[in-house]
Order: C-alpha cells, then sequence, then structure tokens
C-alpha cells in the first residue's frame, strides 16, 4: 500500500531510529533506508528494524530516492513517501494521509501540517521563488522587505485549512505513485536543495499538489546550509541549475502557478 524512502548522510543513529519508529509497519510495505556515506552502523540498526539498507556513493539527495522510487514502482504500492530522518510522528497519520489521498484522486503530491518541537510552525509550502526571493531571505535582515518575504512563505494563507501550492520543501513528500510515473522522478542535475521545487512544480502542471493540515509532523529542522559555507555554496550552485532549467527572470510558468496559488489567497492582506 505504502512505500517510504529515507536517505541519510552520517545520520545520528537515535534520529533514524525515532524516524523509523513512526511509521506504522501494517500499512508500510517497505522502507528502503539510501545511506550516502555507507556507515556500517547505518546498516546495523536496518537490519534491527528489518529495513531494506542501500549502501550509495553519495550521488545527491534526489538521486539517492530515485533508487528507492524505482524499487517502489515494483511493488503494488499506491504511495510512496519520501521521508527525511530528522521528522517524527504519531504513526497514525500515515492512515489518515492515506485515506485523504483516496478520497482526492486528482491530488498526485500532498504535505501536512509541520511543525518545530517547540510547536510552531515551519513555512514549508511556498510559492516557486525567483533569484531575488532567495537572495533576500538569505542575504538580508527580516525587516527589509518584510511583506515580500512573507507573501513568499505564504503567511498570509490560513495554515488550518487546506490549499494547492507548486512548491513544497522535501523533508516529508507524500506521493501518488501514479503521478510519479506521470511526472517523473527527482531531477539528477541537482545535488541537493531544489530537487524538491522542481519535482513540486513538475507535479503542479499535472495535478494538485496539496497542503492538507488534517496531519501534523515533527521536523528537527538543522537548517545546514545557514551554518556551513560548504553547504551554502552547494546550495548556491543547485539553485543556478534549477534557474538555468527554468529560467531567471523570464519565466511565465512560474508567474502563471504563482498567481494559481496566490489567487486562493487574494481577499487576505499581509500584515
Amino acid at each position: 500500500m505504502l512505500t517510504v524512502s529515507i536517505v541519510t548522510y552520517h545520520t545520528c543513529p537515535e534520529e533514524l531510529s525515532r524516524c523509523i519508529q513512526s511509521l506504522d509497519r501494517n500499512i508500510v510495505r517497505h522502507i528502503y533506508v539510501i545511506d550516502n556515506s555507507a556507515q556500517k552502523y547505518i546498516a546495523e540498526l536496518c537490519h534491527k528494524f528489518n529495513v531494506e539498507y542501500i549502501a550509495n556513493n553519495n550521488t545527491g539527495y534526489g538521486a539517492a530516492h530515485n533508487i528507492a522510487i524505482k524499487k517502489a514502482f515494483a511493488t503494488k504500492a499506491r504511495y510512496h513517501l519520501v521521508l527525511n530522518s530528522d521528522v517524527e510522528f504519531d504513526s497514525r497519520i500515515l492512515k489518515k494521509i492515506m485515506a485523504y489521498m483516496d478520497n482526492n484522486p486528482d491530488v498526485g503530491q500532498l504535505q501536512p501540517k509541520i511543525v518545530c518541537p517547540d510547536n510552531s510552525l515551519q513555512y514549508t509550502c511556498r510559492l516557486l521563488p525567483t533569484p531575488f526571493d532567495l537572495a533576500l531571505r538569505r542575504f538580508t535582515p527580516n525587516f527589509f522587505l518584510r511583506k515580500r518575504k512573507k507573501r513568499y512563505i505564504l503567511a498570509q494563507a490560513d495554515w488550518n485549512k487546506s490549499f494547492d501550492v507548486a512548491y513544497q520543501q522535501g523533508s516529508f513528500l507524500f506521493f501518488r505513485i501514479d503521478a510519479l510515473k506521470n511526472v517523473g522522478l527527482f531531477d539528477e542535475r541537482y545535488f541537493m536543495y531544489p530537487e524538491d521545487i522542481d519535482i513540486s512544480r513538475r507535479m503542479a502542471l499535472a495535478w494538485k499538489v496539496r497542503y492538507w493540515p488534517g496531519a501534523t509532523v515533527v521536523h528537527n529542522h538543522r537548517a545546514a546550509s545557514y551554518h556551513s559555507v560548504r553547504m551554502l555554496l552547494v546550495h548556491l550552485k543547485n539553485m543556478a541549475l534549477y534557474f538555468n532549467k527554468w529560467g531567471w527572470l523570464h519565466d511565465n510558468e512560474r508567474k502563471r502557478l504563482n498567481n494559481m496559488v496566490t489567487n486562493q489567497f487574494k481577499n487576505v492582506s499581509i500584515k
């Protein structure tokens, strides 16, 4: 019914254990852990939890998940969950999400409400970014062009209600397998970071990409590129690849999809 993939890289075993234990093994057909660091302790932990361990030569985040998704295609599962190891949740929510997807066959990709450990909301559903939006968030103080920054993260939305988007961050992405077969896998040109933007916008062209607050997960987000110069450079390089593919200043599809999203909140002002 459901397959799950988790990509690891020198991951804390306690963190991975908590994540795996969040999964309801009564409905999860198969769990794949793709280890981009090929660590023996990860392999041993996977054996303990009866999880398929795949050692990988660090080909990147999306490419690693693609290994598992291709395996999922060969099963009879209807859904596949792309999951970060730093996410945990009540195991009962997966059944709720599957029921929602069963009742909404036009939804190809779903994300629940994602919160921090202190229960504060993470704005993980956003507009498709322009280069200016990313530069604003990364390199300017919070008060600078505050309304534009809030518009980008959809702060004007009612996050207690469902809405459709064209970009969901990749910590918890619940896919309909038929939709993935339709739009394709993660673009492996990106080592990490914009692969979730890319697949979300491709999905939004053919299916609904839905935010659904009927379930909540906790994400212990580390934001590595904010704390490491090396990861910042990786982020910038891969975002350049993204804009080379889709367009830097002139991206009519981005404009159309973002208008689709913001029109849901056109009567709501940004404070």
